[in-house]
């Protein structure tokens, strides 16, 4: 899955360079050079992460920051701030105030990515490209592969996805509102009795290695994929 990411950035060269490395580290990158803009964005389409610059026109990043924190719908959303600031307090400041990371102007390409792949593996898990193996069963979104006891399994993309996600939050139950934001976006409109359909498929496309039994129906809650 192609991590989408939002560069709030003002000045135009940082953007477009940040912009440019993120496509090529085979990245989304969407782009925006204040607050507001980026709220507009972000009402848009949730995006995976966001790079977020200390110092923007009319309200700060740390001010964004923190009301992103505030609301519901981006209360868990990634945030790295991105800023000249290098004192410590100012770096405890962007922290206490919600933010994943900070990476202090100028850095590397390498290490921006480094610090993404890092709190998109924390935060994140289901849209990086790691392969992630429970009781017998294995997927590797790089290869777009899953094995089930060294039997391949063929499934459609948006069971590949629901298995992802599922894999990379295991014993925990999720509602199918839940399911759609995680899996489809909170952007797309579909009825909720979807889930219902895309579970019944990845039950029968994991069947043959026997994993099928691991997608749990939690009556009244959701579904949740545990051994047990």
């Amino acid at each position: 899955m192609q991590p989408r990411i939002l560069v709030v950035e003002d000045e135009p060269a940082i953007q477009e360079l940040i912009a440019l490395n993120l496509e090529q580290a085979g990245q989304l990158p969407v782009l925006a050079d204040s607050a507001e803009q980026a709220l507009e964005r972000i009402q848009e389409e949730l995006p995976d992460l966001v790079l977020l610059d200390w110092m923007l026109p009319g309200q700060s990043g740390l001010e964004l920051a923190r009301r992103l924190r505030g609301d519901a719908r981006t209360k868990r959303l990634p945030i790295i701030m991105l800023t000249a600031r290098g004192d410590e307090e100012d770096k405890l400041r962007g922290l206490e105030t919600g933010a994943d990371d900070y990476i202090t102007k100028p850095f590397s390409v390498k290490e921006l990515q480094a610090r993404i792949k890092a709190v998109l593996r924390r935060r994140a898990p289901e849209i990086t490209d790691d392969a992630v193996e429970y009781h017998g069963l294995r997927l590797d979104p790089a290869a777009h592969r899953v094995t089930g006891k060294g039997k391949e399994l063929a499934m459609g993309p948006t069971e590949f996805r629901l298995l992802h996600f599922f894999m990379t939050h295991t014993e925990r139950v999720y509602s199918r509102t839940q399911l759609l934001d995680q899996v489809w976006g909170d952007h797309v409109f579909i009825e909720e009795r979807t889930v219902d359909v895309h579970i019944r498929r990845l039950r029968a496309a994991l069947s043959p290695s026997g994993h099928e039994a691991f997608i749990h129906t939690i009556r009244g809650s959701g579904y949740r994929f545990s051994r047990a």
